[in-house]
Order: C-alpha cells, then structure tokens, then sequence
C-alpha cells in the first residue's frame, strides 16, 4: 500500500513539473517609505496601488519592465 501511495505521489509531483510556470508581470509598482526601499510591482491599476500605499506612504510609478502577456488566438 505504501509502495504504492508513493507511485502516486511521485507522478503527480512529474506531472506538475511538466507544466511550465511563469511570473506574472503588472503594469504598475509601490514604492514604499519604509527605510529599506522596499518595492512591489504586483498591480493592475494605479488605483490598486494607491490604495495600498495610501496607508502605509509610499507611491506608485509605472512598471518599466511590464510586458502584456500574448493574447491567445482561437
């Protein structure tokens, strides 16, 4: 039984290895005032970012590296 637990788990830990994982890339970064410049690129619209800096300090700029995924064709 165990044997075979462990086929299990060895297949699915290939089968999602063989997916491909990629970071995803947001238009938008807070910049923090927090002494260690710290910096978050993980937002979708200005106003995403505003508000979570608007509690904290800090501010937003556009992601210079932000490249749009490729749309899909059908």
């Amino acid at each position: 039984m165990k044997a075979i637990l462990f086929g299990l788990a060895v297949l699915a830990v290939s089968a999602a290895m063989g997916t491909s994982a990629q970071a995803q890339n947001y238009p938008w970064c807070a910049f923090y005032n927090t002494g260690d410049q710290a910096v978050n690129c993980g937002f979708v619209s200005r106003e995403q970012c505003m508000a979570t800096v608007s509690g904290i300090g800090g501010f937003c700029m556009p992601n210079n590296t932000y490249q749009p995924l490729p749309s899909r064709r059908r």
